[in-house]
């Protein structure tokens, strides 16, 4: 067990490292950090004495690469490249361009961003997958084709119709829930539950497909005709064999999205104005603000390789036979 698992970590890091390569590329070959600069500056009448400045102040001024005019070890160390990139393997994430510790707000936002995503996803997980095994139970009737055509209705509408229609039932009509906001302690419960309700239905449509696929695929198995012949009843069928042999595929769909709670939702929570990392990440590109996007690009690298790690061993335990 020690050996797969050290073996899955050892294929993770050139993984990691050819992330890493590829958006160094994109935000200091293609995109420059003279472009960066005048971005920042405006297009017209920047003086390159402005833009020398700006990189200067930014950390920018130095070498991409290759610092020829340094000496011994600086040659590679007093580069952008050492300085922005291979510093993010050691979860170093510098300062914002404004100034602010990366790694201070992310520290500080997470926790926002894992109370909408945990809820959603352990009550989503069981709502889920309790309809989808009521469906599969009344498989071939009316209950399975109705259940199909709500699911793909749902499957069809854009998250921004229960974001928003959720926003003017719950919080304008009713007024049950606040509209939008976020706030610390016991007091932002009032506050997530309503981007918790819209995740959880939103997400409804294709989990219960996904989860009905997945039992229908174990009923029409031998071990279930076996269990019926023996006569055990559907519902013990159901919950003590096909649940339990369902596992494997369920765990695929589960323990990847774990880490990526800490990342946040970039639309739940910018529309609802909840302080954590998907809406960090989307006022980082409103204002152009490199350094927060390079970090977030990278840190959700490292969070989806985890997680792939995490599903591989979740595999091991639940059948052993992945191993071989």
């Amino acid at each position: 067990m020690i050996t797969y698992i050290i073996r899955r970590v050892l294929y993770a890091i050139p993984i990691l490292i050819g992330v890493n390569l590829l958006t160094f590329i994109l935000f200091f070959v293609v995109n420059t950090p003279d472009d960066m600069a005048r971005l920042h500056l405006g297009m017209k009448r920047v003086t390159p004495e402005a833009i020398e400045k700006w990189k200067a102040d930014h950390g920018y001024n130095i070498p991409v690469a290759w610092n020829a005019s340094a000496k011994g070890v600086d040659k590679i160390t007093e580069t952008i490249f050492f300085k922005k990139s291979i510093s993010l393997f050691a979860f170093d994430f510098g300062f914002a361009d404004d100034g602010r510790n990366i790694g201070a707000d992310i520290r500080e936002r997470m926790w926002p961003s894992l109370a909408i995503a945990l809820p959603s996803l352990i009550v989503g997980l069981f709502v889920n997958i309790t309809v989808a095994m009521l469906i599969a139970f009344f498989r071939a009737t009316y209950i399975d084709t109705w259940g199909i055509i709500v699911a793909v209705g749902m499957m069809s509408v854009s998250s921004l119709f229960y974001i928003i229609g959720g926003q003017f039932v719950l919080s304008k009509l009713f007024r049950l829930v606040p509209i939008s906001g976020y706030d610390g302690g016991l007091n932002a419960i009032k506050f997530l539950i309503l981007p918790v309700l819209v995740g959880l239905v939103g997400g409804i449509g294709s989990g219960t497909r996904w989860y009905r696929s997945i039992f229908l695929e174990e009923i029409g198995k031998d071990y279930v005709r076996t269990a019926r012949a023996k006569g055990l009843s559907e519902l013990t069928v159901l919950f003590r064999h096909v649940l339990r042999n369902a596992l494997v595929p369920i765990l695929t769909g589960v323990v990847v999205v774990i880490p990526l709670l800490f990342m946040g939702s970039l639309v739940t929570e910018s529309f609802f104005s909840i302080p954590g990392l998907g809406s960090y990440t989307i006022d980082a590109i409103n204002s152009q603000d490199f350094s927060i996007v390079r970090v977030m690009v990278f840190l959700g690298s490292v969070l989806y390789i985890f997680g792939l790690i995490l599903t591989d061993i979740s595999y091991t335990w639940v059948d052993p036979r992945v191993r071989l």
